[in-house]
């Protein structure tokens, strides 16, 4: 069994290192190493996302997540698609829109996400970093218009790492958490790109 020591490495790493892992095996198992929840929960979705098998356990603080590949059909992930040209992908890097004052900025922003929520053709996906996660969480005067917009099929992800800078990891309300590979996958698919 082929093994990946990804103890300390930082968002999207240990993702990173997963898949050039599978990629280098033909079938058996790969084993994981991390050290924190986000990590482990960032590999369990990718596994879930790319049909393999997977199982996780938990030794004195160190994440051990075995990988199956058996079939050719297991394990497989995109080698690189073309742009689809009707998704829409909505950037929120901030809590506030444009710069200079943050009470005007902030009020922008809540237009801004409300206004996605009038559009004729809704976002695909609804990516949120930095201080844009905490648009996300309980407490945002946005969640209500991201919670209308994940329910009219909009995926809405927030940065894990994102989350636990802030120390707002608990208190998701909305959407999943997610990694950096993840952020750069949905940009690198989508047909055109919204920022506030």
């Amino acid at each position: 069994m082929q093994r990946i020591n990804a103890i300390g490495d930082a968002c999207p790493l240990p993702v990173i290192k997963t898949k050039k892992g599978l990629a280098e095996i033909e079938s058996g198992q790969l084993e994981v190493l991390v050290d924190n929840e986000a990590a482990a929960q960032n590999i369990r979705r990718f596994a879930e996302s790319a049909g393999c098998q997977y199982d996780v356990v938990q030794k004195d603080g160190i994440f051990h997540i075995t990988l199956l590949k058996g079939t050719a059909q297991q394990c497989e992930f995109s080698a690189g698609s073309e742009a689809i040209a009707d998704k829409t992908v909505v950037v929120l890097s901030a809590d506030t829109m444009g710069a200079g004052d943050d009470e005007l900025g902030h009020i922008l922003m809540k237009g801004f996400i409300f206004a996605l929520t009038q559009l004729d053709t809704l976002p695909n996906t609804i990516l949120l970093y930095n201080t844009g996660a905490k648009l996300s969480v309980h407490g945002s005067s946005s969640l209500e218009d991201l919670i209308t917009l994940e329910k009219a099929g909009a995926a809405v992800l927030t940065c894990g790492t994102c989350l636990n800078h802030f120390g707002l990891a608990e208190q998701l309300g909305v959407g999943e958490a997610t990694n950096m590979y993840r952020i750069v996958e949905e940009m690198r698919e989508a047909g055109r790109i919204l920022r506030p």
